[in-house]
């Protein structure tokens, strides 16, 4: 393969990612539950899966974030009641975030909001497409993480 077919084999994968990353989160927000964000589903779904308290810090490098932008989001959590934090014991400069009953349960909501489009959409593809769709997806995935 050329240089230009190479290049542009490679344009084409990136545009197709990032389009559907587009497509993929318009259509979540839809049906989202009122006022949350895939932001905040996403947090919610990491502690909720993760069953441990996070530092702010560890949840920016999860979600290749800045610290800032955690921050804002966790502060809209805990607002919502979404999530408890808290210092760290072991470090007062530090704090700790754990997901609250009220968040588990706006995380459930949010699981059955997007469960049949996403069910849909898969369905539609077909499960064979998405099996083989999914290894390259990882290794993508696992070669962007190592290059930061």
């Amino acid at each position: 393969m050329n240089d230009e077919t190479h290049n542009a084999l490679a344009v084409a994968l990136f545009s197709e990612i990032l389009t559907n990353d587009q497509m993929i989160r318009s259509r979540l927000s839809r049906v989202l539950p009122k006022g949350m964000e895939i932001s905040h589903f996403s947090v919610l779904n990491h502690l909720a899966h993760s069953g441990e308290e996070r530092s702010p810090a560890q949840l920016a490098r999860s979600f290749h974030v800045t610290r800032g932008a955690m921050t804002n989001t966790l502060g809209k959590l805990e607002w919502a009641g979404y999530v408890h934090i808290r210092p760290d014991w072991d470090d007062a400069r530090r704090k700790k975030v754990a997901i609250s009953p009220a968040g588990r349960q706006a995380r459930d909501s949010a699981i059955s909001a997007i469960t049949p489009v996403i069910t849909e959409m898969v369905g539609e593809l077909g499960a064979a497409k998405v099996r083989a769709a999914l290894p390259v997806l990882r290794e993508l995935r696992a070669k962007l993480e190592d290059d930061r």
